[in-house]
Order: structure tokens, then C-alpha cells, then sequence
């Protein structure tokens, strides 16, 4: 199947493609290594999302499965991905540790997020609305998306950015470099 534009029905995108092979699309982007936490938390996230597809009891028990592996992720990992987050096709959580993704925030197809990355809440916030997030986009260690801003296709975000506005696609951000400042000198002591 050809990638398309991720229309952020992940629960469909899982009832078309298969729940087997969209979590083995994610093994493959991570390295074919379960342990990595970020494959994990996928997982939990996954798991959430095809309970949904579910009737009866099976449901009731990937409910169960998606809120403890979602809490062991979260808790132990540091990367909160709720359920409600929609997620496209070989997201690639690269890191551990202080990932916090807005529970309505809309991840494309072949994404790669590192740790310290934040799609928080910005100053102007409306319900059920977070950031968009195109496909093929790689954020760096320490970005940040704040409010409900979209980023087009093709973005690489470097280290340590915030992004508080729209950015188009096929464009590479990055933070000023450090400036270099001597030391001052030590006062004198005076006697």
C-alpha cells in the first residue's frame, strides 16, 4: 500500500492495514528490539486504538492491556502517549525520558521523535485540538511544539527549538548557534 496523507483515523488506518501488520512496521522501525521503551510505548498506544475496533469482552481486555502498559510507559519510561493521540505509520520513538505528547496531538507517517520532546499546550488552547504534525518530520533532542500549529511534510527540527507558529514543509529549523564569551577578569581584592 502506497503511503498516503495520514488522515488521522488511526483506528481505520488499523482496520484496513491490520493490527499485525502496523505493530510489525513498528518492530522493524525499532530495530526489531521489543525492549526498546519507545516500542513499548507504541505498543500500549497501539493497543489502545484497536480496542476500539473491538466488541465484548476482548475490548474490556485490551482496555485493561492499553492502561497498564500505558501507565508503565509513562511511569517508568517518561513518555506520555495517550490513546487519543493520533498516530500514523512507523513513528519512531527514538529515546526515553520527558516525551509528552498532547493527547490530541496528529502524527504522520515516518516520524521520529527523540527524547525531551514536548506538543504541549499553548497560550491559546482549544478543546480537542493539538499540534499536526506531517509526515517524514524528525524532531531533535529537547523540541518543542507548543499550541495548535501544523508542521508541513519533510521538517527537521533540531535540538532544543520551540516552535510556536506554523511551519511549511521541506524546511529545517534550528536554534541560533551559542555565542562564545570570555570570562571577565577577577576583580581585585581590595585590603
Amino acid at each position: 500500500m502506497l503511503d498516503q496523507t495520514f488522515d488521522g483515523d488511526e483506528a481505520g488506518m488499523i482496520r484496513r492495514l491490520g493490527f499485525r501488520f502496523v505493530i510489525g512496521e513498528d518492530f522493524r522501525q525499532h530495530e526489531r528490539d521489543p525492549f526498546q521503551p519507545g516500542l513499548q510505548a507504541l505498543w500500549a498506544h497501539r493497543i489502545g486504538v484497536h480496542a476500539e475496533n473491538k466488541r465484548g469482552p476482548l475490548r474490556a481486555v485490551l482496555r485493561a492491556v492499553h492502561r497498564i502498559g500505558h501507565l508503565i510507559c509513562r511511569n517508568l519510561y517518561g513518555i506520555e502517549l495517550e490513546k487519543s493521540v493520533r498516530v500514523g505509520r512507523r513513528l519512531q520513538i527514538g529515546h526515553q525520558h520527558g516525551i509528552v505528547i498532547h493527547r490530541h496531538a496528529t502524527i504522520g507517517h515516518n516520524c521520529v521523535i527523540r527524547q525531551g520532546v514536548t506538543f504541549g499546550v499553548g497560550t491559546d488552547w482549544t478543546e480537542g485540538a493539538g499540534p499536526v504534525i506531517g509526515n517524514g518530520v524528525r524532531f531533535g533532542v529537547g523540541s518543542v511544539v507548543m499550541g495548535n500549529v501544523s508542521i508541513g511534510d519533510n521538517v527537521t527540527v533540531g535540538p532544543n527549538c520551540v516552535i510556536s507558529s506554523d511551519v511549511p514543509a521541506d524546511c529545517t529549523l534550528f536554534v541560533p548557534p551559542p555565542r562564545v564569551l570570555p570570562k571577565a577578569a577577577p576583580a581585585p581584592r581590595s585590603a
